[in-house]
């Protein structure tokens, strides 16, 4: 994501006003990508997640796929991908089990080839999940459709048990101006500067459900978890972004300060302690007079992290396993933000659940961890523990605008470099 560190357009974002027609409010946020570009994909790709047909179930190195229009943004999902066109149309594929793609698949090997969600609005932002896809319209609404699931399986979307095939607007009175989603949870950053979530709640990342009510809500129900409600924070906290892990939550208020909930087993969320957090925490390793953080992405059990006036360097924390870290061979599980050398001035970072990017402002792309699913483009299943370049013929002449990665695949956002 770019640096920008321009908060106080924030306010200014969207005039709402007391009117009928709320078609007038448009909003904005520094996450909103505008930079349109051609897709490419790598890893597995067994249940269509790669978009390339029935015919192509991996790639070692990234491959170009065919769209109706030019994107702005991808999102890998757990097992599936989402691409926002540059005229604000979806395009999904992949498992459509649970209704993910949000459209209708039931031709023979429609899931396999990118397909187009029918919604009547302009899409600003999407995001996805295991087995969910929400999408920002220009007007502040968010949309979702197919399901979160906890330990147990499906515990519905908006309604308890029930999955959504297509798109349902999400109940809400405020504008939203930005959607993030973990594994089985959305996070929504209203205009007004608060946060609201849902989905399940076994590991706190809904940070607005206490433990004993965490557990498919307890006696009070699935509709505690489902329905979104406002996350509480002690004092007045006005919130301007938000950024998800598999399990977990962060939210930067306007002040800079980083707020954190869920599962911290590895001590991804970087809390001194490895208890899960069910309220929201102010994180004090994020706290450096001299830094600010301007991305956070976050796997299975570890994190990464940017920081805009240190130098857009980026840092790592949480699990070490299989070199998710870059780190360097052997390290070890960091509990607070660590430095990750050998790359270049970044502007945004991402994880799938053992894998780390990091893209460049000069737009080449990093990749370290897990190397099993092919995800990390060297052309090898080894583990990889400090960031590799990657390359392939694909990105020859190309600038990488974004990555995102999901299961066992990985979308990258490129575009010609004479076009810059």
């Amino acid at each position: 994501m770019p640096a920008k560190k321009t908060t106080t357009k924030r306010k200014s974002a969207a005039i709402v006003e007391d009117d009928k027609d709320s078609k007038k409010v448009k909003v904005s946020h520094r996450s909103h990508f505008k930079e349109a570009g051609q897709v490419l994909v790598l890893g597995q790709g067994d249940v269509g997640q790669l978009g390339l047909g029935e015919d192509v179930i991996e790639r070692k190195k990234p491959a170009l796929l065919s769209l109706p229009e030019k994107i702005v943004q991808v999102t890998a999902g757990g097992m599936h991908t989402v691409c926002l066109g540059e005229t604000g149309n979806i395009y999904t594929f992949g498992c459509n089990d649970e209704g993910a793609l949000g459209r209708d698949t039931s031709e023979e090997g429609s899931e396999m080839i990118p397909g187009k969600v029918t919604l009547n609005e302009k899409v600003v932002q999407v995001s996805a999940g295991d087995s969910h896809t929400a999408a920002l319209t220009e007007d502040g609404s968010v949309y979702i459709w197919g399901s979160f699931r906890d330990n147990n399986g499906v515990i519905g979307l908006l309604e308890p048990m029930k999955t959504c095939a297509l798109p349902v607007k999400v109940p809400l009175t405020e504008h939203v101006v930005k959607i993030v989603s973990g594994n089985d949870h959305v996070v929504m950053v209203t205009l007004e500067g608060n946060l609201y979530t849902s989905g399940s709640a076994e590991q706190g990342q809904l940070g607005r459900v206490p433990e004993h009510f965490s557990n498919r809500g307890g006696r009070k129900g699935l509709e505690r978890l489902l329905v979104p409600q406002m996350v509480k924070v002690k004092g007045k906290v006005h919130f301007v972004d938000a950024f998800c892990g598999a399990y977990v939550t962060f939210a930067v208020s306007k002040e800079g300060h980083v707020y954190g909930f869920g599962l911290s087993n590895y001590h991804q969320l970087g809390t001194k302690s490895t208890k899960m957090c069910f309220v929201p925490v102010k994180l004090t390793c994020f706290k450096n007079s001299t830094t600010a953080w301007v991305d956070f992405s976050g796997g299975q059990h570890h994190t990464l992290c940017l920081d805009a006036e240190g130098k857009l360097a980026v840092y790592s924390l949480g699990r070490a396993e299989y070199g998710r870290l870059g780190l360097g061979e052997g390290a070890e599980e960091k509990s607070e933000p660590t430095p990750v050398m050998g790359i270049e001035l970044a502007k945004g970072v991402s994880c799938g659940a053992s894998v780390s990017y990091a893209v460049t402002r000069e737009g080449s792309v990093y990749a370290w961890g897990m190397g099993t699913n092919l995800q990390l483009g060297t052309g090898e299943e080894d583990d990889e523990w400090s960031p590799v370049k990657m390359t392939g013929k694909q990105l020859e002449n190309r600038e990488v605008l974004m990555a995102s990665s999901g299961g066992q695949h990985t979308v990258l956002l490129v575009k010609d470099k004479q076009e810059s």
